[in-house]
């Protein structure tokens, strides 16, 4: 049986109908490394690598055994990346106070016509709460984007985030961001 990926998370929001459905490295490889190599994206993701390169890093992801990654659509049309993982299994959790069953989110918005319109903060928070209702053992959800992206941190707090400190990491220093299950 072949047709359209499943989906999950779907929310109707004023942009359209979201949905996060799984990546498929073969398919979305040049997808992602489009993004990727948006310099307003490598800036922070600093993936700006070859195709080849992005499809190894998506087969990485998918076979990860604590990450997921996901492509966001809206109306059917591909807009952003996420990965939504297990931070108190990652390496972060070495970088902070984790708690078990700490959520995790890292995301990007890929065409540069769907940044700066305020849709950032409504994505983050249904992503958020879908994570946080698939997993009742979760009370959190943990970000970290670099402090030099003020537009992601504002999009993190718009998003029902807070600033909990500092983070450095091999890579950057970081935001860490906290989001707390709310009864």
């Amino acid at each position: 049986m072949t047709g359209a990926p499943p989906t999950v998370a779907e929310t109707r929001l004023d942009a359209g109908l979201f949905a996060l459905r799984p990546v498929d490295p073969g398919a979305d490889a040049g997808l992602v490394h489009t993004w990727m190599n948006d310099p307003e994206v490598a800036a922070y993701w600093e993936l700006a690598q070859p195709a080849e390169r992005i499809a190894a890093y998506l087969r990485e992801q998918v076979a990860s055994a604590h990450s997921t990654p996901w492509i966001g659509c809206v109306d059917g049309v591909p807009m952003s990346y996420w990965e939504l993982y297990r931070a108190d299994l990652d390496p972060l959790r070495h970088h902070y106070d984790a708690r078990p069953r700490d959520a995790g989110v890292h995301l990007l918005l890929g065409p540069s016509a769907y940044r700066g319109r305020g849709l950032g903060a409504a994505l983050l928070r249904a992503v958020t709460d879908w994570q946080l209702r698939t997993d009742p053992y979760a009370q959190r959800v943990v970000a970290e984007p670099d402090v030099r992206n003020a537009r992601s941190v504002r999009v993190f707090e718009r998003a029902g985030f807070r600033p909990a400190g500092l983070l450095d990491l091999p890579v950057k220093q970081a935001a860490f961001m906290v989001r707390e299950r709310t009864a």
